[in-house]
């Protein structure tokens, strides 16, 4: 499947049904008088955020959206049928943003969570509901309200606990193949993984979840490398990993170069505690190691915890650090539990 995160797309919800001009006409009934009926509403453009959806790819092909209109109203005060509402299902993370995406007009971070986004129109009178003691047989009816319509623009934030950065070739994919179910692809060239990639942890009886990004480069902000876009997706993330390759010219300034691009993106993410890991401890010797730690705490690094995604050393107590920065349950947790309380009462009988 294919990885889109953003895409632009086109709504309009349904117009309201006319009412209608109608006269009753009846044998053996005098005095018919106007029974015109209401027309109905339009369909409203609901949005939905669903589970089992990862990419808004599904929005290249489907960029158009439009609600059905009301029916017309009919005589003998039949009322117009409404409209059924258009439903549009989006990934947990989703982000309504104006066409100018300068607002953001709905975010969706909770399964099952509606939206009505635009409003039917409302269903024009029809001529019965005129009349009165001094126009007996009006003729005048509304046609219905038209309905709304505008532009907008999806972004989808994939929702983590954890996000993990560096510079390209930090062995980012190794280490998120070696701690979660991803199976991200690993190449020795810079740029391997080209969109984000997610992963279950499983360490010491906690699950969560963890994003992995294309790598940054010195000026990504003013698009350099692949650019900034995908930092979107970790800024939901309680805690980064921070990979720095051992083996680089200068891990304490590849450190300060990401940290200058997460500084010039802004939202926060340059305030996100971060839990620095110095990776490809294979590569090198315990001196070499030590040395290298000292340089980045003198950078500014709380903490640095020696590591190889590659053979596994150290990885547990970078993960034990990693776990005092979440809650207690976190949300792929509860979810896992959610599942598991379902599956104790199951609605069948055996035989």
């Amino acid at each position: 499947m294919h990885f889109l995160d953003q895409a632009k797309i086109y709504l309009k919800s349904g117009a309201g049904g006319p009412g209608a001009v109608s006269f009753r006409r009846e044998k053996y009934i005098e005095y018919g008088g106007p029974d015109g009926g209401n027309g109905g509403k339009g369909g409203d453009i609901v949005f939905e955020a669903v589970q089992g959806l990862n990419t808004l790819i599904d929005f290249r092909y489907a960029q158009h959206f439009k609600a059905k209109r009301g029916e017309h109203g009919q005589g003998k005060d039949r009322t117009g049928a409404g409209a059924p509402d258009l439903v549009v299902q989006v990934p947990v993370g989703t982000q309504i943003l104006s066409e100018d995406k300068e607002e953001v007009l709905a975010d969706f971070t909770e399964v099952g969570q509606r939206v009505v986004f635009l409003e039917g129109g409302m269903g024009g009178r029809g001529n019965a509901s005129y009349k009165s003691s001094t126009n007996r047989a009006p003729r005048q009816h509304q046609p219905g309200e038209p309905g709304e319509e505008m532009w907008v623009w999806l972004r989808l934030k994939l929702l983590a606990d954890v996000g993990l950065l560096g510079l390209p070739n930090a062995g980012k994919s190794t280490f998120i193949n070696q701690v979660s179910n991803a199976k991200a692809k690993v190449g020795h060239y810079a740029f391997t993984t080209l969109i984000p990639k997610l992963g279950v942890v499983t360490h010491k009886g906690r699950e969560f979840v963890i994003a992995d990004i294309p790598g940054l480069i010195e000026g990504a902000a003013d698009g350099a490398g692949i650019g900034d876009r995908f930092l979107g997706h970790i800024e939901r993330c309680r805690v980064l990993i921070h990979l720095i390759d051992i083996s680089g010219d200068d891990p304490a300034e590849a450190y300060k170069t990401v940290n200058a691009e997460l500084e010039a993106y802004g939202s926060g993410l340059a305030d996100k505690p971060q839990v620095v890991a110095l990776n490809k401890l294979d590569l090198a010797d315990e001196e070499l190691g030590n040395a290298f730690a000292e340089e980045l705490l003198a950078a500014g690094a709380d903490k640095v915890f020696p590591i190889s995604g590659a053979t596994g050393a150290g990885i547990p107590d970078l993960l034990d650090g990693v776990l005092a920065y979440l809650p207690d349950r976190t949300s792929t947790e509860t979810h896992a539990e959610e599942v598991e309380d379902e599956g104790d009462s199951p609605d069948w009988s055996p035989i």
